[in-house]
This record gives C-alpha cells, sequence and structure tokens, in this order.
C-alpha cells in the first residue's frame, strides 16, 4: 500500500512546473471562470501555489478533539480549487441526462448516454432547504467523484475532490490559527454560516466574507467531502518528516473524512484542524436494498467542492485513478 500511494501520489500531484518560480508565482491567486459547455452555468476556480505548510491542530488548541492530527509539515504542489461548494445548478447538469447537453469541450468527444448517472433520490437531499444557488447536498462521496468525472469528461480538464491536505491549505490561506480568519469566534458570523446564525439551514454559496485567498464558505454551510479515507494514524504517520502531497487511498467504504462543518455545528467543529468521519447512519432512513450508492438520505449537511492539478495528468493515469477511486 505504502509504494501504490507514492506512485500514485507522483504521477498525480507532482508538477514539473514546480521547479519552475515564475510560472508559480503567476498561478497563485490566479482566478479562472468555466463555463460548463453546452450550458449557461460556470463555475470559478482560483490557483493556490502550493509548497510546505502545517497540518493538522496544535495540541493547545482550544476545541481540539481526538479525531484531530498532531501538527505536521507537509508539501503540496499548485492546483485551483473552487472558490464556491459545488452548486444545485451544477450537480443537477450531471445528476439529470435530460438537462445535460451533448456538447463537450472543442476537440473532445463527449456522449451522455455513457455517462453514469444518480439512481432518483428516496427523498428530497435538499430536504427543503434550498436549490437555486445552494449547495449540492446530501450526495455520497462516490456520487461527488462521479461529478468530478463527469466534469473532466465535459470539459477535457481533470477535476477531482481535494485531499485532505489541500483542503486545509485552502482554508488555512497562509495562516496558523484556529480558523482562516483568526484565533477567536469573534468575527465568525462574517465568514460562516453555523449553528449560532443560520437558523437551522444552508444558505446561497458566497453569502458570507471570502477568505485572504478569495475562497468562501470554507467554514460552515456544509462541510466538504474530501478524498481522503478517515485514519486517525495518518497525520502520525506524517508527523517528523515533510511529506509531499501526503493522501490516503481509501480502502474501505467508510470512513472518509469531511471537512468544514456545516450550518447546524457549533463554531468549535468549523476550526480549520476539526475533522468529521463519514457515518454509515447517514443512510439510516434509506429503505433501499442495497442502499443506494449515490445518496446519504441524512446527509443534508455534507457537499464538496473541486480542484483541478495544475499539472494534468495523462488519459491513463485519469483512468488508473478512477479505477482506485470508484472501485473498477
Amino acid at each position: 500500500m505504502q509504494r501504490l500511494q507514492i506512485r500514485i501520489a507522483v504521477f498525480f500531484f507532482l508538477s514539473i512546473y514546480f521547479g519552475n518560480s515564475d510560472v508559480v508565482a503567476q498561478l497563485h491567486l490566479e482566478v479562472i471562470t468555466d463555463t460548463i459547455p453546452g450550458t449557461d452555468i460556470h463555475y470559478t476556480m482560483v490557483g493556490l501555489q502550493g509548497g510546505t505548510f502545517l497540518i493538522g491542530t496544535p495540541e493547545d488548541e482550544e476545541g481540539r478533539d481526538e479525531d484531530e492530527g498532531p501538527e505536521s509539515e507537509v508539501f503540496l504542489s499548485p492546483f485551483y480549487i473552487g472558490i464556491h461548494e459545488v452548486t444545485y445548478d451544477e450537480f443537477l447538469l450531471f445528476s439529470s441526462s435530460e438537462r445535460d447537453s451533448p456538447e463537450g469541450a472543442p476537440g473532445t468527444e463527449f456522449d451522455p448516454e455513457l455517462i453514469a448517472r444518480p439512481s432518483p433520490p428516496y427523498e428530497d437531499p435538499a430536504h427543503g432547504m434550498g436549490t437555486n444557488g445552494y449547495p449540492a447536498v446530501g450526495m455520497t462521496q462516490w456520487s461527488a467523484l462521479q461529478y468530478a468525472r463527469w466534469l473532466s469528461i465535459k470539459t477535457g480538464k481533470f477535476h477531482r475532490l481535494p485531499t485532505e491536505a489541500e483542503w486545509e491549505y485552502a482554508c488555512r490561506a497562509d495562516t496558523s490559527s484556529a480558523f482562516g480568519f483568526g484565533e477567536t469566534v469573534d468575527s465568525l458570523d462574517v465568514y460562516a454560516w453555523y449553528y449560532g446564525n443560520s437558523d437551522e439551514a444552508y444558505h446561497q454559496v458566497g453569502k458570507k466574507a471570502a477568505n485572504r485567498w478569495g475562497i468562501y464558505d470554507m467554514h460552515g454551510n456544509v462541510a466538504e467531502w474530501t478524498l481522503d479515507e478517515y485514519r486517525q494514524e495518518f497525520y502520525e504517520e506524517l508527523e517528523g518528516s515533510a511529506s509531499e502531497n501526503p493522501w490516503s487511498i481509501p480502502t474501505r467504504l467508510h470512513p472518509r473524512t469531511v471537512r468544514g462543518g456545516a450550518y447546524d455545528d457549533s463554531a468549535n467543529a468549523l476550526r480549520c484542524g476539526a475533522r468529521l468521519r463519514s457515518d454509515l447512519d447517514w443512510k439510516r432512513r434509506d429503505p433501499q436494498i442495497p442502499r443506494s450508492m449515490w445518496w446519504n438520505t441524512d446527509s443534508p449537511f455534507v457537499g464538496f467542492r473541486i480542484v483541478r492539478p495544475f499539472a494534468q495528468p495523462t488519459p491513463d493515469e485519469q483512468q488508473e485513478f478512477w479505477a482506485i477511486v470508484l472501485g473498477g
């Protein structure tokens, strides 16, 4: 497994451009907006230069719990990350074949009939909390990954979920405090929807202030899937030596790691280092046998955002990646 982790990390994350400081400097905080082919729906990403930073939670940080790992120095290659959580409007293009378009990126072949799409949910994944401009919620991690795969095929540009390390790097935005905006909760209402101000519902994306890198809703609104399997010892394995593009490659369905906290969480759950492990109870009311691979009936508090590695993998590397994370 260790050998596989290293091999995947090398071809997926390492950029030949990282040695070129000029290119990296140009990437930092570059904002790009892409329109999904055949639609008028667009999404915006910001480029982050990566580098070395401390992942994890200091032992003396208030609110730290056993799910959080010790501080460890890690190294990240450059990547783009969505400035917003993926919205219902974006996800609906993928989940509804009637709304998808046969149009793909110029020079690419796109056949909507070949796309695996979600089965109809047992109930409204949004639980009536909002759709137009609101984050997409209630999907499994596998479903979020399938969205990223569809978007990759549709646009001709490889997208995926962020690793835990990438997510935390984007959340901290070059700070070392408990929150991306400071050490205390004094300004939390400015940046986040959480139990104290949300009226127990999530809100349209981008309605609170962005962090210093222009990324919205990293704290609260809805929690977000990452690419990693949850393993508490993963952080301990990183401790003491710089690790390059760490990724806890999934070996089982649960638990996976969710980050950011949600509209129904306390302030403590919104800290940059806070971690949540996925749970089979998130499907508790699903009556289907076997239970849906696409939807969680009981997690309207979980959504996701996407990343695009600066160094795009080859088609063969992409195929191998999807085989690993989607199971075939």
